[in-house]
């Protein structure tokens, strides 16, 4: 399979927040997946979302947390920004068991709440990006086992992996498919499998977006694992120029990166390059980088904190600390 293309001048994944996104704040280059808008270096504002059913927000320079929707939606999980367009994009995971997953969409002040992909449309929708210019949606399908995406109205629902298919399937955990984050320069998608809790046999991989002549989401035969063996990788985002996968752990609560590419003379299994930036995040979940002021943030599934440290890993700080069990998170500068 060809190369992600770490020699991108480009952002992968760059919806902010849940930003899985790509990168927040990221560059104006139209092949940059993520919130639109400027990318100065400006304050950030930071959306993210609470499992029990609330989309918040607040400012980096005056921390303090609005609720936008309080009714969300069953355990909403991967979020987007379009600034320009004015939306903001949220998944809904449902009841897992009874496979009502869906999308929904609000104005940046939260007004105007809608259905766009309806309930049943995915099964358990996790991590979310937005491709601003060819307006479409990505996820990753956690108990459907496989990636979908759709137009930014909801429509064109289409599957471009299937993982597995079944319920005997789904009770695996290592099939479940939960974070996103796309490299629309090179044409790649990229994805996490999680496994089961702490069972390190979680894993990262990728396919084109382009489906392979003859073949079918669940036939097609160019998909890539990256990096095997990890406890339980939960988001991701892609610094594609500087040729970094970040991700956040739920198994030994950590934020982590190592390259994309798998390095000489290793394998998927045998790779040794995992760096953990940041420690004690209690059930890491939500991550995006914001690649012009060189941060990665951050969310605890358990702690109701929102994190924020240097792409190194250093210098990390809590932005918001409080209670609830936070999942996704996009990081964007407001239009003036």
């Amino acid at each position: 399979m060809s190369s992600a293309g770490a020699n991108s001048a480009s952002s992968a994944g760059a919806a902010p927040g849940g930003a899985s996104n790509s990168s927040a704040g990221s560059t104006n280059d139209p092949a940059s997946a993520g919130a639109s808008g400027s990318a100065s270096s400006g304050v950030r504002r930071i959306f993210y979302l609470d499992v029990s059913g609330n989309v918040r927000a607040f400012d980096e320079d005056k921390p303090t947390p609005r609720t936008l929707v309080s009714s969300a939606g069953q355990g909403p999980d991967g979020i987007a920004v379009d600034v320009a367009g004015g939306h903001l994009f949220w998944t809904t995971m449902g009841v897992p068991a009874d496979n009502d997953g869906s999308l929904r969409r609000s104005e940046l002040d939260g007004s105007k709440v809608t259905s766009i992909v309806p309930t049943g449309g995915s099964y358990t929708p996790k991590q979310l990006k937005l491709d601003l210019v060819g307006k479409q949606l990505y996820w990753s399908d956690r108990e459907g086992m496989r990636i979908q995406r759709a137009a930014m109205d909801g429509s064109a629902l289409e599957t471009l992996v299937t993982v597995a298919t079944g319920d005997a399937a789904r009770k695996d955990a290592a099939n479940w498919c939960v974070g996103l984050a796309l490299d629309l320069v090179h044409g790649f998608i990229y994805w996490t499998q999680k496994g089961p809790d702490d069972g390190m046999i979680g894993s990262i991989r990728r396919a084109h977006l382009q489906m392979p002549d003859g073949e079918t989401d669940s036939t097609r035969t160019d998909v890539e694992v990256l990096i095997d063996g990890l406890p339980e990788p939960v988001d991701l985002d892609l610094d594609v120029s500087a040729g970094y996968m970040y991700w956040s752990d739920r198994g030994d609560d950590t934020i982590n990166r190592a390259a994309i590419e798998i390095p000489s003379g290793k394998t998927a299994a045998t790779r040794a390059d995992r760096q953990i930036l940041v420690q004690g995040v209690r059930e890491a979940i939500g991550v995006t980088l914001d690649l012009e002021r060189g941060h990665v943030y951050y969310t605890s599934g358990a702690s109701g904190r929102v994190g924020r440290a240097n792409l190194d890993g250093s210098g990390a700080r809590d932005l918001v600390t409080g209670s609830g069990a936070l999942t996704g998170i996009a990081v964007v500068q407001p239009n003036p």
